[in-house]
């Protein structure tokens, strides 16, 4: 299962590991190429960022050779869970 950020209301999972799997990519060879830091993708990959720019998201795809939809992934929130009420 992917990570996925923490915290009511946030329903985004990340696909990196899988992306890099494969591809036969090192995080270290990703953030070489993409030009951000390894601490940045770790973040990233392990569901931890609240935030990615559009130039961060484009570089990777580019270099992933990926859609940002192969990247992140949207999961309903559970009606049991804390998240962003519908009202």
């Amino acid at each position: 299962m992917a990570p996925e950020a923490e915290g009511p209301g946030h329903f985004i999972s990340v696909h990196l590991d899988t992306l890099l799997a494969q591809r036969g990519m090192t995080l270290v060879e990703l953030s070489h190429r993409v030009g951000v830091t390894v601490v940045n993708l770790s973040i990233l990959k392990n569901g931890r960022a609240k935030a990615i720019r559009f130039s961060t998201l484009a570089r990777l795809c580019e270099v992933l050779g990926c859609q940002p939809g192969d990247l992140l992934g949207y999961r309903a929130p559970n009606p049991n869970e804390d998240g962003p009420s519908a009202t």
